[in-house]
């Protein structure tokens, strides 16, 4: 790799890869500029920055982080999403759901998550993933169940009996003599 421009490229690649705790690779073949624009929107607002790769060097950056690209991971025209944890989540959802995955022009290839070297499957795993505030609400819906449970119990006895002398005021017209 004599070429200066392509060693600071590996450079360059090598320090987003080291500062990253996700990263997926995907493939991208067939897409207009109108699709691309599209896509690289739709991941923007998730904060996340698809960037295209010459698969050599991605390949050799890979290396200096320790990681062995498959054989495969790297041909055609490749792009990389790279960021946190959250982002790479974010980048595998979109990435996943988008119109240009279900024509055939995207395809997601695998790539790097919290320090392991992920497949496809595992990448569209990813997709799957809830969402942090998802999750959130799932464990508070936990956390909150039991105390509307007991709630219900200590409030039905009341409940019942406040009904049982509705039903009477309905049936007669007064609560009655018992009453």
């Amino acid at each position: 790799m004599p070429n200066i421009i392509n060693q600071m490229i590996v450079r360059d690649l090598t320090s987003a890869f080291t500062g990253s705790e996700g990263m997926i690779f995907v493939s991208l073949s067939g897409l207009t500029v109108k699709e691309t624009e599209g896509l690289r929107d739709g991941l923007a607002e998730q904060g996340v920055q698809l960037r295209m790769l010459r698969n050599r060097l991605a390949t050799l950056a890979l290396k200096e982080q320790g990681f062995d690209a498959p054989t495969g991971l790297f041909s055609g025209n490749v792009a990389c999403c790279c960021g946190s944890a959250e982002e790479a989540i974010h980048a595998a959802k979109v990435l996943h759901t988008s119109p240009e995955r279900k024509a055939g022009k995207v395809t997601l290839r695998g790539g790097v998550f919290e320090g392991n070297l992920i497949d496809e499957n595992d990448a569209v795993a990813l997709a799957a993933l809830p969402s942090r505030d998802e999750l959130r609400a799932k464990l508070l819906g936990t956390i909150a169940a039991p105390m509307q449970q007991l709630v219900g119990l200590l409030a039905a006895p009341g409940g019942a009996i406040a009904r049982v002398l509705q039903a009477r005021v309905d049936a007669d017209g007064s609560p009655g003599e018992d009453a």
